[in-house]
């Protein structure tokens, strides 16, 4: 059984990521210091809110170079909406540097007549490169998206999923060495998020 870090900075939607990472077996334990990383086998980093806030917050818990650390040693990592969002450089949404971990800017979302932002609602993933998260097999899956900024990589082959928006095709997901994370809300996606955060689970329990 894999235990779970789930990172608390006031920012994330602890509950219902907890709750479905609960029901697929996995031991999860509130990360809200440094210290509370050691033992955990991989981390969840959640979010919901504005850019600049949540790196503060991340800062205020003496989080963000630990973080940078566990990913560069290759520690397994999955971030949620948000938390997608804090992986990358920097952010149109703010001036703060972001975690860095992968190349590349949060762009705002096109502003187009007939594609409201924030882009909300049930939408199928369209892969790009299969992934531990999106294998690239089995039925189409839709998932929940709840934002108005999409990150755009500077390296492509780290776009595992992406979705049709404005006429456009946007990151949905990303997967890079050890570091996975998704823009959309897996927690509250139904049997397809389900079997998303399954995938990643038994990505985590077979590592060396």
């Amino acid at each position: 059984m894999s235990r779970i870090g789930l990172i608390d900075y006031g920012m994330g939607n602890l509950h219902s990521v907890q709750r479905a990472l609960e029901r697929l077996d996995a031991t999860v334990v509130p990360v809200a210091s440094p210290a509370a990383m050691q033992g955990c086998d991989a981390l969840v980093l959640p979010g919901v809110g504005a850019f600049d806030p949540a790196m503060a917050q991340l800062h205020q818990a003496a989080l963000v170079e630990p973080l940078r650390q566990w990913c560069v040693a290759g520690g397994a990592l999955l971030g949620i909406c948000l938390g997608l969002q804090l992986l990358f450089e920097a952010s149109d949404e703010g001036q703060a540097e972001g975690l860095g971990v992968l190349q590349g800017r949060v762009r705002a979302l096109p502003q187009r007549s007939g594609d409201p932002v924030p882009h909300m609602g049930w939408e199928p993933l369209l892969v790009a490169e299969p992934s531990p998260l999106v294998p690239g097999h089995g039925p189409q899956e839709w998932m929940y998206f709840v934002h108005s900024f999409a990150a755009a990589p500077l390296q492509p082959a780290c776009t595992t999923a992406q979705v049709a928006f404005a006429g456009e095709l946007i990151t949905a997901a990303v997967w890079q060495g050890s570091v996975g994370a998704c823009q959309f809300h897996p927690e509250k996606s139904g049997p397809s998020g389900e079997a998303l955060l399954r995938r990643w689970l038994g990505w985590v329990a077979t590592r060396p």
